[in-house]
């Protein structure tokens, strides 16, 4: 294997990138570490929203997944005039998620229920509430595992897609070639990858990748993982690709 100098993260730069783990593995390994938003998201129009025929005010709970989901759901409900009603409830994937509500709801006042990045247990929660009318905003290419789910305990929900992710043009500002490892965290990353550069070849490239569906939409592609996380003994990607080095040292 060629020695990896040259590495492509597709997320934004960390805040303080000396202070991150990505600092800690450029100090560490010798490497170079670029940071690249491989895709942007837009919001559907007033009039796209519309056609959906999905009413906001004919359900008594939403369930949100993200912070774009909270973001996008609060800015169409206002360019459509919706007063969200008091009784609403609200049930989040996470616990940041919820707090992040906060931007728009008054915490102590509604009322909130979330799981630990657990969609098992955010089901176990929605089921004590099955009598509630629930939303799911989501994006054009949202996961069908939590879909799925609601739809196997029979949960009255409706799905409104409020944002779509749409890649990034890179191709005449950035040389992949030069890059010995491309590291993706969703596959809308991988998307953008053959939307700049159609007929990509990976070759000795190293691809890292985050998250199970990120590692099959790499696959679909015909990309070769090399790199995978989260596992039990590399729970980041900073971790994994640590670990990868160090495998490649003891066996240089």
């Amino acid at each position: 294997m060629n020695k990896i100098k040259n590495i492509l993260v597709s997320q934004p730069v960390p805040a303080d990138l000396e202070k991150s783990p990505y600092g800690d593995l450029i100090r560490k390994h010798g490497v170079n570490i670029e940071f690249i938003k491989f895709f942007k998201i837009e919001s559907v129009t007033v009039r796209e929203f519309r056609d959906e025929k999905v009413y906001i005010n004919e359900h008594t709970a939403i369930i949100f997944n993200s912070k774009h989901a909270v973001d996008h759901f609060f800015s169409i409900a206002k360019d459509v005039r919706i007063d969200i009603p008091e009784t609403m409830k609200y049930f989040c994937t996470s616990e940041s998620v919820a707090l992040y509500l906060q931007k728009y709801v008054q915490f102590r006042k509604r009322k909130i229920f979330y799981s630990e990045n657990d969609l098992s247990q955010l089901m176990d929660l929605i089921r004590k509430h099955k009598s509630e009318r629930f939303l799911l905003p989501c994006s054009d290419n949202h996961s069908k595992e939590l879909p799925d789910m609601l739809e196997a305990a029979k949960i009255n929900y409706s799905e409104a897609i409020l944002y779509r992710t749409v890649p990034v043009d890179m191709k005449d500002v950035v040389d992949i070639s030069q890059y010995d490892m491309l590291v993706f965290f969703s596959p809308q990353g991988i998307r953008s990858l053959f939307h700049n550069w159609p007929g990509f070849q990976q070759g000795n490239i190293v691809i890292g990748s985050f998250g199970s569906t990120t590692a099959l939409a790499a696959a679909a592609a015909g990309l070769k993982v090399n790199i995978a996380a989260p596992s039990p003994a590399t729970p980041s990607m900073t971790m994994a690709i640590d670990a990868y080095f160090s495998k490649c040292q003891k066996k240089a």
